[in-house]
């Protein structure tokens, strides 16, 4: 191959879903977090689409390899597949023989290992790759397994990936019981030139080009051009450039390179063969851009309520709150960001339906705070104040305010301090940096 020529110890772009390989564009890594956003709560049900190639089956290996050994997956990539196909699949993860089983003894042997493992504190998780392959039957077996559950809760968290398709299945009317149980839906966008431009040179740093540029600065928009920031696609393209740029013993990808690789391939430019793709993508409850939380059983829809974020007394930042799910951290994989050391990576969470927002701690060090009482999930209420860290936030309910009548009676009209409401982050224990 071409490794001696360009001074590599592995090929970088080999199509196999490779962890070592995985490059988090923005949108990758709020994916990945919606997906570990499973492991936190025990009715979690993610579904997460994409378009073939765009990198879904490398972020689940990622998220599989990176699980802690308390959880127990039971992993399918096989899904054209019976209901009692799907059943005995489920339990070969989990270690069974479940081949002579009717459908019932498969049924009670799920149902008796989920709530065994509950018991021992593990946690269970069911993740299915490439989903819009599964039977409406299969689709309906996911349901029951996923009401599952002990006196208190429910034992098994699961996360479906597949193409956009899956999402018109799930939205199909005789599966509306399954799609009023899933927590979220996240659409995995292709990336833009600039990440794309990023992922071949990431790709590259891995398989060991200690940072040489391989590829001429003139190739990059052209790659764009013809893969349209499809992952899969620019492994292909940039694979074969390089094999045709080692025939001309060249050290470099030059444009010609590409070219000769474009023409190999008889590629079409990428927007030629698109108008399918762009269509789904505008379709109602998916963000053109990607990458944006949308509600499990509708588009986004008008603001329902509002978050003022401050600090030291002065307001930094105001967010909308759409029906759906927006959670709060210290890393830029979160869908508000707050950079300070007494922030954990998930530090809580914020889920918005018709009936009301509520906020729920997920696991934090130091804690979410009312009334300087550390709480773990609250229902909100118009003016409540919430500490977090060395933050607050203002929670400001739309609904109890008509248009035009100003601010909530917390936030000062000028938009500078909130007012004392006896949420002081004074008094709840001593901060420290999370682990």
């Amino acid at each position: 191959m071409y490794l001696d020529v360009f001074k590599l110890h592995e090929l970088p772009f080999r199509l196999t879903p490779d962890p070592q390989f995985l490059y988090l564009s923005k949108a990758h890594a709020r994916a990945k977090a919606y997906m570990e956003s499973t492991v936190w709560f025990t009715d979690g049900f993610v579904v997460i689409t994409g378009e073939i190639g765009c990198g879904k089956t490398t972020l689940i290996e990622t998220f599989v390899r990176e699980l802690q050994g308390d959880v127990v997956v039971a992993q399918i990539n096989q899904t054209q597949v019976s209901a009692i196909e799907f059943l005995q699949s489920v339990l070969v993860q989990f270690g069974f023989r479940p081949f002579r089983m009717k459908k019932a003894e498969l049924l009670a042997t799920l149902s008796d290992f989920l709530v065994e493992q509950h018991n021992r504190n593990s946690r269970i998780m069911l993740v299915v790759d490439e989903a819009q392959n599964l039977s409406r039957r299969v689709l309906e077996e996911i349901r029951l397994l996923s009401g599952i559950e002990t006196a208190k809760e429910k034992v098994l968290r699961i996360i479906l990936a597949g193409q956009p398709e899956l999402n018109d299945k799930l939205d199909a009317p005789d599966l509306e019981q399954l799609a009023q149980r899933i927590r979220l839906r996240f659409h995995l966008p292709s990336l833009s030139s600039a990440e794309a431009q990023a992922y071949i040179r990431h790709r590259l740093d891995v398989a060991g080009s200690q940072g040489r540029e391989i590829f001429a600065p003139d190739t990059f928009d052209v790659i764009f051009r013809y893969t349209g920031g499809v992952p899969r696609l620019i492994n292909t393209l940039c694979d074969t450039a390089m094999l045709a740029a080692s025939n001309e013993e060249h050290d470099r990808v030059l444009l010609a390179d590409l070219n000769a690789a474009i023409t190999e391939l008889n590629w079409p430019e990428y927007a030629s063969r698109t108008s399918t793709r762009i269509m789904r993508l505008h379709a109602p409850g998916l963000d053109p851009q990607g990458g944006e939380l949308l509600p499990a059983d509708s588009p986004a829809g008008p603001s329902l309520a509002r978050i003022l974020l401050a600090a030291g007394g002065q307001t930094l930042s105001e967010h909308s709150l759409h029906r759906g799910r927006l959670i709060i951290g210290r890393t830029s994989a979160n869908d508000l960001q707050i950079d300070s050391r007494f922030i954990s990576r998930h530090h809580c969470q914020i889920v918005t339906t018709t009936q009301g927002c509520t906020i729920e701690d997920l696991n934090s060090t130091n804690g979410i705070f009312i009334n300087s009482k550390r709480i773990r999930y609250h229902h909100l209420n118009d003016g409540d104040v919430v500490a977090i860290g060395e933050h607050e936030l203002l929670y400001v309910d739309e609904r109890s305010h008509s248009r035009g009548t100003g601010e909530s009676a917390a936030l000062n009209p000028t938009g500078g301090p909130l007012a004392s409401t006896g949420s002081s982050i004074t008094g709840e224990g001593r901060l420290e940096p999370p682990a």
